[in-house]
């Protein structure tokens, strides 16, 4: 019979760890599989986030750092500075880590055009630490810290990281996507593929951001979850490349 389908070699075979519908689990594959597309294994390092991020390190077999919350963006800073130059560096990040405590280290590594990967995920909350309010919550969406939904008076709007980002003049490559179906799971690879192919070729700083659900802090099934981020997730957060040079 012929074979179809494999784990990439870039991933241990282990079980996902995440909740059932969470797209963390899609994202960690095609981010494995680009670094066996682009054998680039033996000199990658992942510098994680806190919060579910964490959980991808039993996935990755490339070296891997744990960077202090929010945070990533700096070590990534030093690691990629002191390192051999081949080495490829990429940031693993949720919304509550890259674009809430660590929202200035995200702009100014940003700015200053560091040549390394951001993979950002953003599904509006933060996942691990019990459903509170992101950066990214939308407008009335409900959360352990905003019981009657987030009011704009009170908690401010959304952030649109990719559009705040595409204000400075240094970011090689900022594009947002998401995993809800197979025609778009392909274009976010191509986009994981394109940023680090950014950094091989010395072009600075690049940033994925990944629109994702959280079924479990979200009170939704899985595919209740996706009907949610066509209908007002994707709605607030248009999908698109927002800096490509």
């Amino acid at each position: 019979m012929e074979k179809v389908y494999s784990v990439p070699s870039t991933k241990h075979e282990v079980v996902g760890g995440f909740c059932p519908g969470c797209l963390h689990g899609v994202v960690v594959k095609l981010v494995c599989e680009v670094q066996e597309e682009l054998g680039i294994l033996d000199r990658t390092v992942c510098v994680i986030g806190v919060g579910c991020c964490c959980i991808t390190a039993r996935h990755w077999k490339c070296d891997v750092m744990n960077a202090p919350h929010g945070r990533a963006p700096a070590v990534a800073t030093g690691l990629k500075r002191m390192a051999p130059k081949d080495t490829v560096v990429y940031t693993y990040q949720g919304d509550g880590d890259l674009a809430s405590i660590g929202i200035a280290e995200t702009i100014y590594a940003a700015n200053r055009g560091e040549n390394f990967t951001v993979i950002f995920i953003n599904n509006s909350t933060y996942g691990m630490t019990g459903g509170q309010m992101a950066p990214t919550t939308l407008v009335g969406q409900k959360a352990t810290t905003a019981p009657f939904g987030r009011d704009p008076k009170q908690h401010g709007y959304p952030v649109h990281i990719c559009e705040l980002l595409a204000t400075l003049k240094a970011p090689a490559y900022l594009e947002r996507v998401t995993c809800v179906d197979a025609p778009n799971i392909m274009k976010t690879k191509a986009a994981i593929k394109k940023a680090f192919q950014n950094q091989i070729d010395g072009k600075g700083f690049s940033l994925v951001e990944i629109m994702s659900a959280c079924p479990t802090n979200w009170g939704l099934s899985p595919l209740d979850s996706i009907k949610f981020m066509r209908e007002k997730t994707m709605v607030e957060f248009p999908l698109g490349v927002y800096r490509d040079r």
